[in-house]
């Protein structure tokens, strides 16, 4: 995706209440994605592989725990359907899923583990 579109697809998200930002590029490439930052600590990258299709990975403290897969038909998404399925995109499974499935509650996320955890698992106590 180039700036102009991703900045674009951000404003109009923020718009929508969703928490997104301009991911930039990796060293040598040119194309951006979006980020968009869930109330749990992690975060979905979107469209910055370089790949035709909408999907994202959902990253957690810089370790893959999800992903959306593409999205079919993502390919000539415009920047209308790109804004929507971002924004109704389920990321509370292993695997995202691009729409909620009718009648079944998102299992949640495991909460991130307590910083007492955290220090006992760092320094073996």
């Amino acid at each position: 995706m180039d700036e102009n579109r991703a900045r674009r697809v951000v404003e109009r998200l923020r718009e929508r209440n969703v928490f997104a930002h301009l991911k930039l590029p990796h060293a040598g490439r040119t194309r951006y994605g979006i980020r968009v930052v869930l109330p749990d600590g992690r975060e979905a990258i979107w469209d910055n592989d370089g790949t035709a299709g909408l999907e994202a990975q959902v990253m957690r403290d810089g370790v893959l725990v999800g992903f959306v897969p593409s999205i079919p038909g993502s390919e000539t998404f415009g920047e209308p359907e790109i804004i929507a399925a971002i924004a109704a995109a389920d990321y509370d499974r292993p695997i995202g899923r691009s729409e909620p499935v009718p009648g079944r509650r998102p299992t949640p996320p495991p909460p991130p583990p307590s910083l007492a955890r955290r220090l006992r698992t760092t320094f073996g106590g």
